[in-house]
């Protein structure tokens, strides 16, 4: 083998090795983004306030709030009680979003669950400004209070 072959091939090998480092990296970062894309609103962090008016900051859940299942904590602590929420369906759910729609007029219900912090039911809306609000209701699905925040 010639010095010249010798030097045409390992720069032939050399250009596979780059070309195969910026595809493999472009792919990687291809599926880390849609990942990312995926997952971001899970990882959110929100803003919570409390009926007191003081603020607790959280990470969200890993699972999709809108589907329920949030855990409760002691009187919006971040220590969970044991009790989890569950979405409302049928009667019930149409209970607890009309009488949220009442107490928030021109807001919008994103979801309706049981209360796994003390009172029967709730729904998390936006209200008309665009605020995120948590309507707490009874068992007979009657308001108890509209708090701030989630």
């Amino acid at each position: 083998m010639s010095v010249q072959s010798s030097i045409i091939r390992k720069a032939a090998i050399g250009a596979a090795l780059i070309s195969s480092t910026v595809l493999g990296g472009a792919i990687g970062a291809s599926v880390i983004g849609a990942a990312s894309a995926q997952t971001s609103p899970t990882t959110a962090t929100t803003d919570t306030t409390v009926a007191t008016g003081s603020a607790d900051t959280q990470a969200a859940p890993d699972h999709d709030s809108s589907m329920g299942g949030h855990m409760g904590g002691h009187m919006g602590g971040h220590e969970a009680n044991g009790v989890t929420e569950t979405l409302l369906t049928g009667d019930d759910a149409a209970k607890a979003m009309a009488a949220a729609e009442a107490a928030v007029p021109g807001g919008t219900v994103e979801r309706v669950e049981t209360d796994a912090e003390g009172d029967a039911y709730e729904a998390h809306m936006t209200d008309a400004d665009g605020n995120r609000v948590t309507v707490k209701l009874d068992s007979s699905f009657e308001l108890v209070t509209v708090d701030e925040g989630r």
